[in-house]
């Protein structure tokens, strides 16, 4: 279920209030056990999401480097390599 959360530090271009969006869905997901509420738990379910994006934002926009900022597609292309080494060529 967390496979999704991607480090979202340090890229060039920054990374999305979308991106952040979901990782912050993929944790609430995860730490609750479940990919969909029930209604009764909707609600609460949506403001932990919302408060999860907002406190990674913050971190994310906050922290500070010297080093320089990564390449997505740079970094894409490896996690694709290391794809294609581990479980071999797409069918």
């Amino acid at each position: 279920m967390c496979r999704n959360i991607r480090p979202l530090f340090n890229f060039e271009p920054p990374a999305t209030e979308d991106e952040i969006q979901a990782a912050a869905l993929q944790y609430v997901r995860k730490v609750s056990g479940t990919t969909r509420p029930s209604k009764a738990n909707e609600a609460l379910f949506r403001e932990a999401v919302d408060r999860v994006a907002e406190i990674t934002a913050l971190l994310v926009h906050g922290l500070t480097t010297t080093a320089p900022p990564r390449d997505r597609e740079t970094v894409a292309a490896q996690a694709r390599e290391n794809n294609r080494k581990r479980f071999g060529p797409p069918t």
